[in-house]
């Protein structure tokens, strides 16, 4: 994935990211393509209805936290779909509005 190599590199060094993410899961909240700035996040500043990148299960995703129970992180789409929990430390960054 192109954009999540350059993203990573870039919040690696505590920079932020602009990236244009594909797919449709995010849908009505990120579109196809779309303009988004990623800014590193302290994983305890996260909080429902954030849109994080974080590792999962072995990969990455651009997703929502529908629900925070201490140090865990419910995390699903933006069309319905729960994904489960996972825990804040998994959290690489948060999109920011411009």
């Amino acid at each position: 994935m192109g954009w999540l190599t350059d993203a990573l590199t870039a919040l690696e060094k505590g920079k932020p990211a602009t990236v244009r993410p594909r797919g449709g899961s995010m849908r009505g909240r990120i579109e196809d393509n779309q303009l988004v700035t990623l800014k590193p996040v302290a994983p305890e500043a996260v909080k429902t209805d954030d849109v994080v990148l974080l590792r999962w299960k072995g990969g990455h995703l651009l997703h929502l936290v529908k629900e925070v129970k201490g140090d865990s992180l419910l995390i699903g789409n933006n069309v319905g779909r729960i994904n489960g929990w996972v825990e804040r430390s998994a959290v690489l960054a948060r999109v920011e509005e411009d």
